[in-house]
């Protein structure tokens, strides 16, 4: 059984006031949340998920002192783990002419995505604010139920909630239209 985020905390806070035991046992129990928050975000790419598991680990050990007592320790988690997620894509980025670009972005789409996102913003604004939330980032950003909470500081089953019914919401506008 994973441990949950009042476990970790007080890992992290014991080895920031000096137990090296606690501070081993909290990059230990990271491995498994790290690997699966990236196995979530970058599929088929075991080898770039191992290394930054390991990029993920040194950075909460040499960063540890910026973690503020009196928040979520997961949200400050998984924040770093975003953050080397985007320097390591940045550095794997190829590089291509600009004067191919647009035929790149044709052929990739890029137009058609641009207009889905338009308009699946502007469906979001429907909504309440907190369901928007909630279906942006479990949804969109590809977030787990857990990290979504545990970003909006809420409980999962709110979470879950918020999402339902801002679907359902969503749903009766779009049949509304469609009518």
């Amino acid at each position: 059984m994973q441990p949950g985020e009042t476990q970790l905390k007080q890992w992290m806070m014991d080895g920031l006031d000096g137990d090296a035991a606690a501070h081993c046992t909290l990059l230990r129990a990271l491995v498994p949340l790290l690997r699966a928050f990236y196995s979530r975000r970058l599929r088929g790419r075991d080898e770039d998920v191992e290394d930054l598991v390991q990029e993920t680990l040194i950075a909460v050990h040499t960063r540890r002192a910026s973690y503020d007592r009196d928040r979520p320790f997961v949200a400050w988690l998984y924040a770093v783990a975003r953050y080397r997620m985007i320097d390591h894509l940045r550095r794997a980025r190829v590089s291509v002419p600009i004067e191919d670009v647009e035929d790149i972005l044709i052929v990739e789409g890029f137009e058609e995505a641009c207009a889905a996102r338009m308009d699946v913003v502007r469906l979001l604004e429907g909504i309440s604010p907190k369901q928007a939330q909630a279906i942006r980032d479990t949804h969109i950003d590809g977030l787990s139920i857990a990290e979504a909470a545990a970003k909006a500081r809420i409980g999962e089953s709110d979470v879950k909630i918020s999402v339902h019914r801002g679907l359902k919401a969503l749903a009766t506008r779009i049949r509304g239209r469609g009518e």
